[in-house]
């Protein structure tokens, strides 16, 4: 695809409203994906005296109703795992299999966690420390962000 192409993509979905744009060209896709910088505007309808953390911290929250996902400021001690890119994550190989991981499991340097797809591709997700997983941060289809946290291992 043009690097053209590729700007005019840019700029569409800078003027626009979507957080994610993919268009397949023949064999090529191109894949852009963005959070809106007004994302806390809606849930903070009030004047500049509202700071924007707090505003942030209950969207996430409701975008991630699981039980095991503390607020941001709330995470247990430990080590946390961040995503590495942007896409979306799956905490199993296929639908309707086992996840790789849970709280309260021990687990080795190296042990696969999950996976984030991003553009057809299955990244592996794995444990840089080991221990025991206190907290899992994203739930199973969940779009993540680069250097979200996805997981504490204590």
């Amino acid at each position: 695809m043009d690097l053209r192409k590729i700007k005019k993509l840019i700029d569409l979905l800078e003027e626009s409203n979507l957080a994610e744009l993919e268009i397949k060209e023949g064999e090529e896709v191109v894949r852009l994906s963005r959070v809106p910088q007004n994302r806390a505007a809606p849930s903070a309808p009030a004047p500049a005296n509202v700071e924007p953390p707090p505003a942030i911290v209950p969207v996430a929250a409701a975008a991630a109703p699981v039980a095991v996902a503390p607020a941001a400021d709330a995470l247990p001690a430990g080590h946390v795992v961040k995503a590495p890119m942007v896409g979306t994550f799956y905490a199993s190989a296929t639908p309707g299999a086992p996840a790789f991981a849970s709280v309260g499991q021990q687990v080795s340097i190296g042990d696969t966690l999950g996976v984030i797809e991003a553009m057809k591709m299955f990244n592996q997700i794995d444990a840089e420390v080991a221990g025991t997983i206190k907290a899992i941060l994203v739930e199973n289809g969940q779009p993540v962000e680069f250097d979200e946290p996805m997981f504490v291992i204590g």
